[in-house]
Protein backbone atom coordinates (compact mmCIF):
# COMPACT_ATOMS: atom_id res chain seq x y z
CA UNK A 1 0.00 0.00 0.00
CA UNK A 2 2.87 2.42 0.90
CA UNK A 3 4.55 1.47 -2.22
CA UNK A 4 1.38 2.66 -4.42
CA UNK A 5 0.99 5.88 -2.49
CA UNK A 6 4.20 6.72 -2.89
CA UNK A 7 3.87 6.05 -6.45
CA UNK A 8 0.46 8.52 -6.87
CA UNK A 9 2.40 10.93 -4.94
CA UNK A 10 5.48 10.81 -7.38
CA UNK A 11 4.11 10.84 -10.29
CA UNK A 12 0.72 12.81 -9.92
CA UNK A 13 0.77 14.86 -12.88
CA UNK A 14 1.34 11.50 -15.36
CA UNK A 15 -1.67 10.06 -13.94
CA UNK A 16 -3.78 12.91 -14.15
CA UNK A 17 -2.73 13.79 -17.95
CA UNK A 18 -3.12 9.99 -18.68
CA UNK A 19 -7.00 10.13 -16.81
CA UNK A 20 -7.67 13.28 -19.40
CA UNK A 21 -6.96 11.13 -22.14
CA UNK A 22 -8.92 8.32 -21.46
CA UNK A 23 -11.63 10.68 -20.81
CA UNK A 24 -11.75 12.09 -23.78
CA UNK A 25 -10.80 9.32 -26.02
CA UNK A 26 -13.58 7.43 -23.74
CA UNK A 27 -16.26 10.72 -24.58
CA UNK A 28 -15.84 10.37 -27.79
CA UNK A 29 -16.30 6.82 -29.03
CA UNK A 30 -19.25 6.95 -26.65
CA UNK A 31 -20.98 9.99 -29.07
CA UNK A 32 -19.86 8.38 -31.99
CA UNK A 33 -21.69 5.25 -30.90
CA UNK A 34 -24.62 7.50 -29.43
CA UNK A 35 -25.03 9.05 -33.27
CA UNK A 36 -24.63 5.67 -35.12
CA UNK A 37 -26.42 3.67 -32.42
CA UNK A 38 -30.09 5.59 -32.15
CA UNK A 39 -30.55 6.07 -35.85
CA UNK A 40 -29.97 2.80 -36.03
CA UNK A 41 -32.06 1.86 -33.64
CA UNK A 42 -35.02 4.17 -34.91
CA UNK A 43 -34.49 2.49 -38.56
CA UNK A 44 -34.51 -1.08 -37.45
CA UNK A 45 -37.85 -0.56 -35.36
CA UNK A 46 -39.49 1.17 -38.56
CA UNK A 47 -37.71 -0.99 -41.09
CA UNK A 48 -38.02 -4.38 -39.79
CA UNK A 49 -36.35 -5.61 -42.77
CA UNK A 50 -32.96 -4.14 -41.80
CA UNK A 51 -33.90 -5.72 -37.99
CA UNK A 52 -31.73 -9.11 -38.51
CA UNK A 53 -28.95 -8.03 -40.65
CA UNK A 54 -27.88 -5.11 -38.86
CA UNK A 55 -28.32 -7.02 -35.31
CA UNK A 56 -26.92 -9.70 -36.34
CA UNK A 57 -23.58 -7.91 -37.28
CA UNK A 58 -23.54 -5.76 -33.77
CA UNK A 59 -23.90 -9.12 -32.28
CA UNK A 60 -20.82 -10.28 -34.46
CA UNK A 61 -18.56 -7.31 -33.68
CA UNK A 62 -19.74 -8.19 -29.60
CA UNK A 63 -18.47 -11.72 -29.99
CA UNK A 64 -14.65 -10.89 -31.82
CA UNK A 65 -12.41 -10.73 -28.86
CA UNK A 66 -11.03 -7.27 -28.17
CA UNK A 67 -7.30 -7.50 -28.90
CA UNK A 68 -8.33 -8.92 -32.19
CA UNK A 69 -10.66 -6.69 -33.56
CA UNK A 70 -7.83 -3.72 -32.17
CA UNK A 71 -5.38 -5.80 -34.47
CA UNK A 72 -7.78 -5.63 -37.07
CA UNK A 73 -8.02 -1.94 -37.15
CA UNK A 74 -4.77 -1.16 -37.58
CA UNK A 75 -4.07 -2.11 -41.33
CA UNK A 76 -7.37 0.46 -41.43
CA UNK A 77 -6.14 3.10 -39.23
CA UNK A 78 -3.14 2.85 -38.38
CA UNK A 79 -1.46 3.26 -34.78
CA UNK A 80 -2.53 5.88 -32.24
CA UNK A 81 -6.11 7.13 -31.40
CA UNK A 82 -8.19 6.17 -34.07
CA UNK A 83 -8.13 2.38 -34.44
CA UNK A 84 -8.95 2.79 -30.65
CA UNK A 85 -11.65 5.34 -30.61
CA UNK A 86 -13.63 3.06 -33.61
CA UNK A 87 -12.75 -0.18 -31.66
CA UNK A 88 -14.65 1.23 -28.69
CA UNK A 89 -17.23 2.38 -30.98
CA UNK A 90 -18.07 -0.52 -32.46
CA UNK A 91 -18.04 -2.48 -28.76
CA UNK A 92 -20.55 -0.27 -27.68
CA UNK A 93 -23.22 0.20 -30.45
CA UNK A 94 -24.65 -3.45 -29.48
CA UNK A 95 -26.25 -1.75 -25.98
CA UNK A 96 -27.28 1.32 -27.55
CA UNK A 97 -29.00 -0.39 -30.64
CA UNK A 98 -30.96 -2.94 -28.52
CA UNK A 99 -32.22 -0.71 -26.39
CA UNK A 100 -33.39 2.11 -28.51
CA UNK A 101 -35.43 -0.74 -30.54
CA UNK A 102 -36.68 -1.76 -26.62
CA UNK A 103 -37.73 1.73 -25.96
CA UNK A 104 -40.11 2.19 -29.06
CA UNK A 105 -41.41 -0.89 -29.16
CA UNK A 106 -42.18 -0.64 -25.32
CA UNK A 107 -44.63 2.77 -25.79
CA UNK A 108 -47.81 1.61 -25.28
CA UNK A 109 -49.71 1.39 -28.42
CA UNK A 110 -52.80 3.33 -27.06
CA UNK A 111 -50.32 6.31 -26.52
CA UNK A 112 -49.25 6.24 -30.22
CA UNK A 113 -53.00 6.38 -31.62
CA UNK A 114 -53.63 9.14 -29.11
CA UNK A 115 -50.74 11.29 -30.95
CA UNK A 116 -51.87 10.28 -34.18
CA UNK A 117 -55.64 11.23 -33.41
CA UNK A 118 -54.27 14.79 -32.57
CA UNK A 119 -53.04 15.56 -36.39
CA UNK A 120 -48.61 14.22 -35.78
CA UNK A 121 -47.24 13.06 -38.56
CA UNK A 122 -44.57 10.46 -38.07
CA UNK A 123 -41.62 12.49 -37.71
CA UNK A 124 -43.70 14.75 -35.20
CA UNK A 125 -44.55 11.53 -33.66
CA UNK A 126 -41.18 10.72 -33.37
CA UNK A 127 -39.17 13.40 -31.97
CA UNK A 128 -42.52 14.27 -29.47
CA UNK A 129 -43.69 11.40 -28.56
CA UNK A 130 -41.53 8.24 -29.07
CA UNK A 131 -38.26 9.71 -28.47
CA UNK A 132 -38.90 11.42 -25.16
CA UNK A 133 -40.87 8.28 -23.70
CA UNK A 134 -37.72 6.09 -24.77
CA UNK A 135 -35.37 8.39 -23.85
CA UNK A 136 -35.02 6.94 -19.93
CA UNK A 137 -34.54 2.78 -21.62
CA UNK A 138 -32.17 4.32 -24.66
CA UNK A 139 -30.13 6.23 -21.64
CA UNK A 140 -29.94 2.48 -19.80
CA UNK A 141 -28.23 1.21 -23.32
CA UNK A 142 -26.14 4.53 -23.16
CA UNK A 143 -24.93 4.34 -19.60
CA UNK A 144 -24.12 0.28 -20.04
CA UNK A 145 -21.87 1.04 -23.06
CA UNK A 146 -20.32 4.06 -21.64
CA UNK A 147 -19.23 2.07 -18.32
CA UNK A 148 -17.98 -0.93 -20.24
CA UNK A 149 -16.10 1.73 -23.00
CA UNK A 150 -14.02 2.93 -19.99
CA UNK A 151 -12.72 -0.41 -18.95
CA UNK A 152 -12.13 -1.32 -22.88
CA UNK A 153 -10.00 1.99 -23.84
CA UNK A 154 -7.58 1.14 -21.91
CA UNK A 155 -6.47 -1.52 -24.31
CA UNK A 156 -5.80 1.46 -26.12
CA UNK A 157 -2.15 1.63 -24.75
CA UNK A 158 -1.35 -1.12 -26.90
CA UNK A 159 -1.09 1.10 -29.93
CA UNK A 160 0.30 4.04 -28.62
CA UNK A 161 -3.24 5.67 -28.09
CA UNK A 162 -2.67 6.58 -24.54
CA UNK A 163 -4.94 6.41 -21.41
CA UNK A 164 -4.91 4.71 -18.23
CA UNK A 165 -4.18 1.30 -19.57
CA UNK A 166 -0.82 2.87 -20.87
CA UNK A 167 0.23 2.60 -16.92
CA UNK A 168 -1.62 -0.88 -16.38
CA UNK A 169 0.38 -2.53 -18.86
CA UNK A 170 3.83 -0.73 -18.12
CA UNK A 171 3.00 -2.15 -14.27
CA UNK A 172 2.81 -5.86 -15.59
CA UNK A 173 5.66 -5.34 -17.79
CA UNK A 174 8.09 -4.64 -15.23
CA UNK A 175 6.34 -6.57 -12.65
CA UNK A 176 5.51 -3.19 -10.59
CA UNK A 177 2.03 -3.66 -8.70
CA UNK A 178 2.32 0.00 -7.50
CA UNK A 179 2.07 1.05 -11.28
CA UNK A 180 -0.34 -1.39 -12.28
CA UNK A 181 -2.97 0.07 -9.31
CA UNK A 182 -2.18 3.51 -10.59
CA UNK A 183 -3.68 2.85 -13.76
CA UNK A 184 -6.67 0.43 -12.33
CA UNK A 185 -7.68 2.26 -9.14
CA UNK A 186 -8.49 5.70 -11.14
CA UNK A 187 -10.14 3.52 -13.98
CA UNK A 188 -12.38 2.07 -11.79
CA UNK A 189 -13.42 5.29 -10.18
CA UNK A 190 -13.46 6.95 -13.53
CA UNK A 191 -16.69 3.74 -14.13
CA UNK A 192 -18.11 4.65 -11.31
CA UNK A 193 -18.35 8.06 -12.02
CA UNK A 194 -19.44 7.47 -15.34
CA UNK A 195 -21.74 5.40 -14.16
CA UNK A 196 -23.33 7.86 -11.56
CA UNK A 197 -23.06 10.82 -14.16
CA UNK A 198 -24.94 8.69 -16.76
CA UNK A 199 -27.90 7.78 -14.11
CA UNK A 200 -28.15 11.50 -13.63
CA UNK A 201 -29.28 12.33 -17.39
CA UNK A 202 -31.21 9.18 -17.35
CA UNK A 203 -33.32 11.10 -14.66
CA UNK A 204 -32.99 14.33 -16.54
CA UNK A 205 -34.48 13.03 -19.81
CA UNK A 206 -37.06 10.82 -18.21
CA UNK A 207 -40.43 12.95 -18.75
CA UNK A 208 -42.14 13.95 -15.23
CA UNK A 209 -45.09 11.89 -16.19
CA UNK A 210 -42.80 8.94 -15.78
CA UNK A 211 -41.39 10.38 -12.75
CA UNK A 212 -44.52 10.29 -10.42
CA UNK A 213 -43.51 7.05 -8.58
CA UNK A 214 -40.02 8.56 -7.47
CA UNK A 215 -40.03 11.33 -4.73
CA UNK A 216 -37.77 13.97 -5.32
CA UNK A 217 -37.42 17.39 -3.41
CA UNK A 218 -36.25 20.88 -5.74
CA UNK A 219 -32.94 20.68 -4.58
CA UNK A 220 -32.15 16.81 -5.20
CA UNK A 221 -33.46 18.13 -9.09
CA UNK A 222 -31.57 21.24 -8.97
CA UNK A 223 -28.30 19.36 -8.00
CA UNK A 224 -28.49 16.92 -11.15
CA UNK A 225 -28.71 20.26 -13.56
CA UNK A 226 -25.87 21.39 -11.72
CA UNK A 227 -23.92 17.76 -12.43
CA UNK A 228 -25.01 17.94 -15.64
CA UNK A 229 -23.67 21.69 -16.39
CA UNK A 230 -20.40 20.99 -14.66
CA UNK A 231 -20.20 17.78 -16.81
CA UNK A 232 -20.63 19.67 -19.76
CA UNK A 233 -18.17 22.43 -18.85
CA UNK A 234 -15.41 19.92 -17.96
CA UNK A 235 -15.47 17.90 -21.18
CA UNK A 236 -15.75 21.20 -23.21
CA UNK A 237 -12.74 22.50 -21.17
CA UNK A 238 -10.40 19.73 -21.55
CA UNK A 239 -10.94 19.79 -25.19
CA UNK A 240 -10.35 23.45 -25.58
CA UNK A 241 -7.36 23.06 -23.12
CA UNK A 242 -5.61 20.09 -25.21
CA UNK A 243 -5.83 22.32 -28.20
CA UNK A 244 -4.40 25.65 -26.73
CA UNK A 245 -1.59 23.69 -25.01
CA UNK A 246 -0.95 21.81 -28.34
CA UNK A 247 2.02 23.41 -30.57
CA UNK A 248 2.60 22.86 -34.10
CA UNK A 249 6.28 22.66 -34.97
CA UNK A 250 7.88 23.29 -38.89
CA UNK A 251 10.95 20.65 -37.55
CA UNK A 252 9.14 17.74 -35.67
CA UNK A 253 9.48 13.78 -35.89
CA UNK A 254 7.53 10.83 -34.19
CA UNK A 255 9.43 8.04 -32.70
CA UNK A 256 8.06 4.52 -32.10
CA UNK A 257 8.91 2.16 -29.66
CA UNK A 258 8.10 -1.84 -28.72
CA UNK A 259 5.86 -2.71 -25.85
CA UNK A 260 9.23 -3.40 -23.07
CA UNK A 261 11.20 -1.99 -20.70
CA UNK A 262 14.76 -1.70 -22.75
CA UNK A 263 12.27 -0.43 -25.94
CA UNK A 264 10.71 2.48 -24.38
CA UNK A 265 14.13 3.45 -22.36
CA UNK A 266 15.65 3.58 -25.53
CA UNK A 267 12.68 6.01 -27.02
CA UNK A 268 13.33 8.06 -24.56
CA UNK A 269 17.16 8.40 -24.80
CA UNK A 270 16.58 9.11 -28.33
CA UNK A 271 14.07 11.83 -27.67
CA UNK A 272 16.62 13.97 -25.01
CA UNK A 273 19.35 13.46 -27.48
CA UNK A 274 17.69 14.81 -30.89
CA UNK A 275 16.63 17.72 -28.81
CA UNK A 276 19.15 18.54 -27.02
CA UNK A 277 21.91 18.64 -29.94
CA UNK A 278 19.13 19.76 -32.67
CA UNK A 279 16.22 22.23 -33.22
CA UNK A 280 13.94 19.17 -33.84
CA UNK A 281 10.95 18.34 -31.80
CA UNK A 282 10.69 14.73 -30.71
CA UNK A 283 6.85 12.88 -30.36
CA UNK A 284 6.43 9.40 -29.17
CA UNK A 285 4.72 6.46 -29.41
CA UNK A 286 5.45 4.10 -27.07
CA UNK A 287 4.56 0.60 -26.10
CA UNK A 288 3.26 0.00 -29.87
CA UNK A 289 3.27 -3.34 -29.28
CA UNK A 290 5.24 -6.04 -31.66
CA UNK A 291 8.30 -5.63 -34.04
CA UNK A 292 5.37 -6.33 -36.75
CA UNK A 293 3.18 -3.19 -35.25
CA UNK A 294 6.17 -0.75 -35.39
CA UNK A 295 6.92 -1.77 -38.71
CA UNK A 296 3.57 -1.17 -39.93
CA UNK A 297 3.76 2.05 -38.19
CA UNK A 298 6.48 3.43 -40.18
CA UNK A 299 5.77 1.78 -42.87
CA UNK A 300 2.14 3.69 -42.78
CA UNK A 301 3.69 6.95 -41.47
CA UNK A 302 2.58 7.11 -38.30
CA UNK A 303 5.91 7.31 -37.07
CA UNK A 304 9.53 7.96 -38.52
CA UNK A 305 11.72 6.10 -36.44
CA UNK A 306 12.38 3.63 -33.98
CA UNK A 307 14.96 0.93 -32.94
CA UNK A 308 14.55 -2.58 -33.44
CA UNK A 309 16.99 -6.07 -33.81
CA UNK A 310 18.45 -7.41 -36.85
CA UNK A 311 17.77 -10.78 -35.59
CA UNK A 312 14.18 -10.01 -35.63
CA UNK A 313 13.82 -8.51 -39.18
CA UNK A 314 16.34 -11.24 -40.51
CA UNK A 315 14.46 -14.18 -39.15
CA UNK A 316 10.37 -12.85 -38.56
CA UNK A 317 10.16 -10.05 -41.11
CA UNK A 318 12.61 -11.63 -43.97
CA UNK A 319 12.19 -14.65 -43.08
CA UNK A 320 15.57 -16.08 -43.52
CA UNK A 321 16.90 -19.18 -41.76
CA UNK A 322 19.09 -18.86 -38.78
CA UNK A 323 22.45 -17.25 -39.39
CA UNK A 324 25.19 -16.42 -36.42
CA UNK A 325 27.59 -14.45 -38.90
CA UNK A 326 26.94 -11.06 -37.99
CA UNK A 327 28.30 -9.04 -40.85
CA UNK A 328 26.17 -11.29 -43.00
CA UNK A 329 22.92 -10.60 -40.98
CA UNK A 330 23.09 -6.58 -40.68
CA UNK A 331 24.31 -6.09 -44.41
CA UNK A 332 20.96 -8.70 -45.58
CA UNK A 333 18.62 -6.18 -43.20
CA UNK A 334 20.22 -3.35 -44.27
CA UNK A 335 20.06 -3.81 -47.94
CA UNK A 336 16.28 -5.88 -48.28
CA UNK A 337 14.94 -3.01 -45.81
CA UNK A 338 15.99 -0.77 -48.24
CA UNK A 339 14.24 -2.90 -51.49
CA UNK A 340 11.34 -3.99 -50.00
CA UNK A 341 10.09 -1.82 -47.88
CA UNK A 342 12.07 1.50 -48.31
CA UNK A 343 13.11 1.97 -45.18
CA UNK A 344 16.44 2.79 -44.42
CA UNK A 345 18.65 0.86 -41.45
CA UNK A 346 21.47 2.85 -39.76
CA UNK A 347 24.51 1.99 -37.85
CA UNK A 348 24.17 -0.85 -35.31
CA UNK A 349 24.29 0.22 -31.40
CA UNK A 350 27.41 -1.53 -29.46
CA UNK A 351 25.09 -4.16 -27.91
CA UNK A 352 23.73 -7.53 -29.09
CA UNK A 353 20.14 -8.52 -27.25
CA UNK A 354 19.74 -11.34 -28.20
CA UNK A 355 17.67 -14.48 -27.27
CA UNK A 356 18.51 -17.16 -24.74
CA UNK A 357 16.98 -19.41 -22.14
CA UNK A 358 17.24 -18.86 -18.36
CA UNK A 359 16.91 -20.51 -15.63
CA UNK A 360 16.82 -20.44 -11.73
CA UNK A 361 20.43 -21.29 -10.27
CA UNK A 362 18.69 -23.73 -7.72
CA UNK A 363 17.41 -25.70 -11.33
CA UNK A 364 20.97 -24.93 -12.63
CA UNK A 365 22.80 -26.81 -9.67
CA UNK A 366 20.10 -29.82 -9.45
CA UNK A 367 20.59 -30.77 -13.49
CA UNK A 368 24.41 -29.28 -13.63
CA UNK A 369 23.04 -27.05 -16.18
CA UNK A 370 25.20 -24.49 -18.18
CA UNK A 371 24.50 -24.81 -21.99
CA UNK A 372 21.55 -25.28 -23.88
CA UNK A 373 23.15 -29.09 -24.90
CA UNK A 374 23.04 -29.50 -21.39
CA UNK A 375 19.38 -28.68 -21.07
CA UNK A 376 18.27 -30.47 -24.40
CA UNK A 377 19.72 -34.12 -21.84
CA UNK A 378 16.77 -33.40 -19.09
CA UNK A 379 14.17 -31.48 -20.95
CA UNK A 380 11.96 -34.03 -20.77
CA UNK A 381 11.67 -33.01 -16.97
CA UNK A 382 11.05 -29.62 -17.30
CA UNK A 383 7.79 -27.20 -18.00
CA UNK A 384 8.81 -24.41 -20.57
CA UNK A 385 7.37 -21.40 -20.46
CA UNK A 386 8.42 -18.87 -23.48
CA UNK A 387 6.67 -16.19 -25.22
CA UNK A 388 4.09 -16.21 -27.84
CA UNK A 389 6.38 -14.91 -30.53
CA UNK A 390 9.52 -17.39 -29.60
CA UNK A 391 6.85 -20.31 -30.12
CA UNK A 392 5.45 -19.69 -33.66
CA UNK A 393 8.78 -18.12 -34.79
CA UNK A 394 11.29 -20.51 -37.25
CA UNK A 395 14.36 -18.79 -35.84
CA UNK A 396 13.02 -19.53 -31.86
CA UNK A 397 11.37 -22.69 -30.74
CA UNK A 398 10.49 -24.43 -33.82
CA UNK A 399 14.60 -24.09 -35.42
CA UNK A 400 15.71 -24.67 -31.34
CA UNK A 401 14.62 -28.22 -31.54
CA UNK A 402 16.24 -29.35 -34.53
CA UNK A 403 19.55 -27.72 -33.31
CA UNK A 404 19.14 -29.01 -30.15
CA UNK A 405 17.62 -32.51 -29.25
CA UNK A 406 14.62 -30.91 -27.07
CA UNK A 407 12.07 -32.45 -26.17
CA UNK A 408 10.05 -30.25 -22.86
CA UNK A 409 7.98 -32.51 -20.42
CA UNK A 410 4.88 -29.55 -20.87
CA UNK A 411 5.05 -26.01 -22.90
CA UNK A 412 3.30 -23.09 -21.73
CA UNK A 413 3.13 -20.14 -23.77
CA UNK A 414 3.41 -17.04 -20.97
CA UNK A 415 4.14 -13.77 -22.61
CA UNK A 416 5.38 -10.44 -21.00
CA UNK A 417 6.90 -10.25 -17.46
CA UNK A 418 4.42 -12.99 -16.33
CA UNK A 419 6.28 -15.74 -17.29
CA UNK A 420 9.43 -14.80 -14.75
CA UNK A 421 6.56 -14.76 -12.07
CA UNK A 422 5.64 -18.26 -13.24
CA UNK A 423 9.41 -19.11 -13.24
CA UNK A 424 10.21 -17.96 -9.72
CA UNK A 425 6.70 -19.65 -8.31
CA UNK A 426 7.77 -22.82 -9.71
CA UNK A 427 5.34 -23.26 -12.08
CA UNK A 428 7.72 -23.33 -15.35
CA UNK A 429 11.12 -24.20 -14.91
CA UNK A 430 12.87 -22.39 -17.98
CA UNK A 431 11.92 -19.25 -19.60
CA UNK A 432 12.95 -17.68 -23.14
CA UNK A 433 14.51 -14.18 -22.23
CA UNK A 434 16.25 -11.26 -24.05
CA UNK A 435 20.04 -10.73 -22.70
CA UNK A 436 20.23 -7.45 -21.85
CA UNK A 437 16.51 -7.99 -19.85
CA UNK A 438 16.68 -6.29 -16.63
CA UNK A 439 14.57 -8.83 -15.02
CA UNK A 440 17.58 -11.36 -15.55
CA UNK A 441 19.17 -9.54 -12.99
CA UNK A 442 16.40 -8.50 -10.66
CA UNK A 443 15.51 -12.65 -10.18
CA UNK A 444 19.21 -13.43 -10.43
CA UNK A 445 18.62 -16.28 -13.03
CA UNK A 446 21.17 -18.74 -14.75
CA UNK A 447 22.01 -17.58 -18.52
CA UNK A 448 22.10 -21.15 -20.41
CA UNK A 449 25.64 -20.57 -23.02
CA UNK A 450 24.04 -21.10 -26.96
CA UNK A 451 26.82 -23.51 -27.38
CA UNK A 452 25.98 -24.65 -30.97
CA UNK A 453 25.29 -20.81 -31.71
CA UNK A 454 21.53 -21.01 -32.89
CA UNK A 455 20.31 -17.74 -31.96
CA UNK A 456 20.94 -15.07 -34.94
CA UNK A 457 22.54 -11.88 -33.94
CA UNK A 458 19.88 -9.16 -32.13
CA UNK A 459 22.15 -6.01 -32.49
CA UNK A 460 20.18 -3.17 -31.90
CA UNK A 461 19.70 -0.86 -34.91
CA UNK A 462 17.93 2.28 -36.13
CA UNK A 463 15.29 2.35 -38.89
CA UNK A 464 14.31 5.50 -40.36
CA UNK A 465 12.34 6.53 -43.28
CA UNK A 466 13.18 8.66 -46.02
CA UNK A 467 11.58 11.82 -44.79
CA UNK A 468 14.14 11.49 -41.74
CA UNK A 469 17.05 10.76 -44.03
CA UNK A 470 16.03 13.82 -46.10
CA UNK A 471 15.32 16.24 -44.26
CA UNK A 472 17.15 15.53 -40.97
CA UNK A 473 20.25 14.69 -41.64
CA UNK A 474 21.95 15.30 -39.02
CA UNK A 475 19.60 12.86 -37.00
CA UNK A 476 21.83 9.51 -38.80
CA UNK A 477 24.94 11.19 -37.31
CA UNK A 478 24.21 12.09 -33.94
CA UNK A 479 22.70 8.18 -33.32
CA UNK A 480 26.08 7.41 -35.22
CA UNK A 481 27.86 8.96 -32.11
CA UNK A 482 24.98 7.51 -29.57
CA UNK A 483 25.46 4.18 -30.43
CA UNK A 484 28.77 3.79 -29.18
CA UNK A 485 27.51 4.65 -25.63
CA UNK A 486 25.08 1.55 -25.78
CA UNK A 487 26.84 -1.49 -24.69
CA UNK A 488 25.04 -4.35 -23.25
CA UNK A 489 25.99 -3.86 -19.73
CA UNK A 490 25.24 -0.51 -19.65
CA UNK A 491 21.62 -1.79 -21.44
CA UNK A 492 21.35 -4.36 -18.12
CA UNK A 493 21.83 -1.75 -16.26
CA UNK A 494 19.52 0.69 -17.61
CA UNK A 495 16.81 -1.96 -18.16
CA UNK A 496 17.53 -2.92 -14.16
CA UNK A 497 17.33 0.38 -12.70
CA UNK A 498 13.35 0.50 -13.92
CA UNK A 499 12.39 -2.92 -13.38
CA UNK A 500 13.77 -3.83 -10.30
CA UNK A 501 14.54 -0.13 -9.05
CA UNK A 502 11.04 0.71 -9.61
CA UNK A 503 12.35 4.44 -11.75
CA UNK A 504 10.97 5.94 -14.32
CA UNK A 505 12.08 5.08 -18.26
CA UNK A 506 12.68 9.15 -18.61
CA UNK A 507 14.33 9.78 -15.67
CA UNK A 508 17.11 6.91 -16.18
CA UNK A 509 16.93 8.00 -19.66
CA UNK A 510 17.91 11.34 -19.43
CA UNK A 511 20.54 10.12 -16.22
CA UNK A 512 22.30 8.13 -18.78
CA UNK A 513 22.86 11.15 -21.15
CA UNK A 514 23.92 14.04 -18.38
CA UNK A 515 26.39 11.37 -17.29
CA UNK A 516 27.79 10.64 -20.21
CA UNK A 517 27.45 14.85 -21.24
CA UNK A 518 25.46 13.82 -24.25
CA UNK A 519 22.71 16.06 -23.04
CA UNK A 520 23.19 19.47 -20.62
CA UNK A 521 21.93 19.34 -16.73
CA UNK A 522 19.09 20.98 -17.03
Amino acid sequence: MNNFINYIQQNTSMILNLCVEHIQLTVIAILIAIVIGVPLGIFITYFKFAKRPIMAMTNIVQAIPSMALLGFMIPLFGIGTKPAIVMVTLYSLLPIIKNTVAGLNGINPDTIEAAKGIGLDKFQLLYKVQIPLAAPVIMTGVRISAVGAVGLMTLAAFIGAGGLGYLVYAGIRTVNNAQILAGAVPACILALLIDYIFSVLERVVTPKNLQLTIKRNKVSKIMDKVVVIILCIGLLGSFVFSIFTSKNYDREITIGSMDFTEQETLNYILKYYIEDNTDIKVNQSLSLGASSIVLNAIRGGDIDLYVDYTGTIYGSVLGKEPNSNVKEVYDTVKKEMKSKYDLNVLKSFAFNNTYTLAVKKETAEKYNLNTISDLAKVSDELVFSPTLTFVERKDCLVGLKKAYPINFKEIVPIDGSPRYAALMNGESDVIDAYSTDGLIKKFNLKILKDDKQFFLPYNAIPVTNDRVKEDFPEVEKLLDKLGKYLNEETMIDLNYRVDELKQKPSDVARDFLIEKNLIKNK
